[in-house]
């Protein structure tokens, strides 16, 4: 599957923080998030393993009981089940893969006609 790039098609899921997923395999997904400055993403966990990048502005990410400014380029892991949550203290960008496949992110995958899934 090829992902050709384009800023529309993002879905809120959160007062702002929307996310668009933008390809997904057998055992992976990989979803961009864009973040509005002042923003929360409560504490939550889930099952699967998420690693990111911050490409654009500025988050405090926690997971577990660490704490941590990140800035353009900071890279994290999230381990399975555990407890996370982050603060947009500017406008942010965010890359996530997410392992295995996050079923509930599927919805936010729109293929344009040429972006047909094959496995």
């Amino acid at each position: 599957m090829f992902y050709k790039a384009s800023n529309d098609r993002f879905q809120k899921i959160i007062e702002g923080i929307s996310i668009k997923t933008l390809v997904f395999g057998e055992n992976m997904l990989l979803s961009e998030f864009h973040m509005q400055e002042g923003s929360c993403l409560p504490m939550h966990s889930h099952p699967h393993e998420q690693a990111g990048r911050l490409l654009e502005g500025r988050i405090i990410l926690t997971i577990a009981e660490e704490r941590v400014e990140l800035n353009p380029g900071d890279c994290w892991i999230v381990p399975g089940n555990t407890m996370h949550g982050a603060e947009v203290m500017e406008e942010s960008i965010a890359i996530e893969v997410f392992s295995p496949v996050r079923e509930d992110y599927l919805e936010y995958f729109q293929a344009l006609p040429d972006q047909t899934p094959s496995f």
